[in-house]
């Protein structure tokens, strides 16, 4: 257990008065137990047979993208079976950790694993990037076991870096060129929509999240205008919306509820600045005199989103509809 950071040990209350380690007791069913701790935590180790594990989460299944990781031991210590969610729930590496931990024999499954390959999923989970379409996934790891040509378009870099010379991958500096490539497969690493008709069936998109939306809004101004707005300019720039990592406003406006509702809703991070930072930052519109009135700021959407892009460039300048002020940065 001490290997294992940040670990809750659950045991029943017989066991639990003579563990070494602080356990929590439990009375209830286990099944009743899994299904109280299967949103609450990342993973779950289950020192148990597997077929018991097995039955008792079953229910519970959601999809790779939202299931925790669950790792199987015996109660000998002998092996540590990653059960679920392999990749992107971390039960591949869960399994490893419990394996140095006991001495235990990790047991992974995962294809790619077992052939010394690398896949799509953990590269995205690795990048905390966002997997566009999850059923792509398992076409493009599929070409990689099969050998086949898969085209890649990362300005980024770090799909080599991951690859690292395994499995057959080819690089392009753009879309079109890896497209005329006739490959097996497309991997394009890219905060940019695909048109549809320029976007085959075995193209897999992974999505950075580096745009920070800069927003100014009067007060009370309502969660579908500043939706409307957002996602209009986006769509104009070709921008998507999995790709934004935070928005960026002032302080004065950190209890207005339409802008909280609308990071709510799609789970997106918000940062607040003083006026004071507002004003110092060099920005390509002059001082807004509604700003400067209002709050004491020389812009707000801009600067906003120049300082929570930590240097980055505009993709936007500042537009203004209705009530809101949009403008887009891009993270360097």
């Amino acid at each position: 257990m001490r290997e294992l950071t940040g670990a809750e040990l659950f045991l029943p209350p017989k066991h639990a008065d003579s563990s070494e380690t602080p356990a929590t007791p439990y009375t209830e069913e286990l099944r009743s137990l899994i299904n109280r701790l299967w949103h609450k935590k990342d993973g779950l180790v289950c020192i148990m047979a597997s077929g018991i594990v097995v039955r008792l989460i079953a229910p519970l299944l959601e999809g790779k993208d939202r299931d925790p990781a669950i790792v199987v031991m015996d109660d000998t210590g002998r092996f540590a079976v990653s059960l679920l969610s392999g990749h992107l729930g971390g039960a591949n590496r869960l399994a490893e950790q419990c394996a140095r931990a006991s001495g235990a024999t990790a047991v992974i499954t995962t294809a790619t694993d077992a052939h010394g390959l690398p896949s799509f999923d953990l590269l995205a989970k690795e990048q905390s990037w966002v997997i566009d379409k999850l059923s792509r996934v398992k076409i493009l790891n599929s070409l990689l076991l099969e050998g086949e040509e898969i085209a890649v378009v990362d300005p980024t870099g770090q799909v080599e870096r991951f690859v690292s010379a395994r499995g057959y991958l080819r690089y392009f500096p753009d879309f079109p060129a890896a497209l005329r490539s006739n490959a097996a497969g497309y991997l394009f690493v890219s905060n940019r929509e695909i048109p549809p008709d320029c976007a085959p069936p075995n193209l897999l998109v992974l999505r950075p999240r580096n745009l920070v939306l800069g927003i100014g809004c009067n007060s009370g101004t309502e969660e579908d205008e500043i939706e409307r707005v957002i996602l209009a300019n986006l769509e104009k720039l070709a921008l998507s919306l999995k790709s934004v990592c935070c928005l960026a406003s002032a302080v004065a406006k950190k209890n207005e509820a339409g802008l909280l509702a609308f990071a709510g809703k799609y789970s997106i991070p918000l940062f607040f600045y003083e006026s004071s930072e507002l004003s110092v930052v060099s920005s390509p519109s002059p001082p807004s005199p509604h700003a400067l009135k209002a709050i004491g700021a020389t812009g707000v959407a801009e600067p906003a989103a120049l300082l929570a892009s930590q240097g980055g460039r505009l993709l936007l300048n500042k537009v203004k509809s209705g009530n809101v002020t949009l403008a887009i940065a891009e993270k360097c």
